[in-house]
């Protein structure tokens, strides 16, 4: 609340500048991407595009795990805004795929919702092995592009991408450098 009120009497100490969100509630939004990324508190995504109120639209889950709410935000912003760009940005050292390749290393499946973060990002896991010393990199990397694969075949979203419409892309934040770098969809 100490945040809020910084930024309502325009001094935030990060950056934003209540003019700017002022300005954007005074007509319709017109954002050119949804960006869908991790729930990481170091990835904070309209700061590291360096982006202002109106610009991006962002949904974030554990991992950048795929749900039906997910999936309906991402039709709505499409159909109804005409976002062209749905980006999908891993980040290293992702603590979501590491739960998922613990669990598939130990044949475990955790309790509670976290098991639907787990069985989906396990796929991804499963596909990269679990021996190899670099798995959890690879396994953060193929569970970003099987994600774009899945939007670009969504029932609502694979007639804009396949007329040119919508592009779907895959990228990783390194956390280290604050690069995000584009990924090729080939696995």
């Amino acid at each position: 609340m100490a945040g809020n009120r910084r930024f309502v009497s325009g001094q935030p100490i990060h950056g934003h500048d209540v003019t700017a969100a002022a300005a954007s509630a005074s007509g319709d939004q017109q954002p050119y991407a949804v960006v869908l990324g991790c729930i990481d508190s170091r990835v904070p995504l309209e700061a590291i595009f360096d982006q202002t109120f109106g610009s991006i639209c962002v949904i974030r889950t554990g991992g950048h795990v795929l749900d039906r709410a997910v999936l309906g935000s991402i039709e709505y912003v499409v159909d109804e805004l005409g976002v062209p760009l749905v980006m999908v940005l891993g980040h290293e050292r992702c603590g979501a795929v590491a739960s998922a390749l613990a669990a598939v290393r130990e044949g475990r499946r955790p309790g509670g919702s976290l098991a639907h973060l787990v069985d989906q990002i396990a796929p991804a896991v499963r596909e990269v092995g679990v021996d190899d010393p670099g798995a959890h990199p690879m396994a953060i990397r193929r569970h970003v592009l099987r994600t774009v694969t899945a939007l670009r075949a969504d029932d609502l979203l694979a007639t804009p991408v396949a007329a040119g419409r919508v592009d779907v892309v895959g990228a990783l934040y390194d956390l280290s450098t604050a690069q995000v770098t584009l990924l090729n969809p080939t696995p």
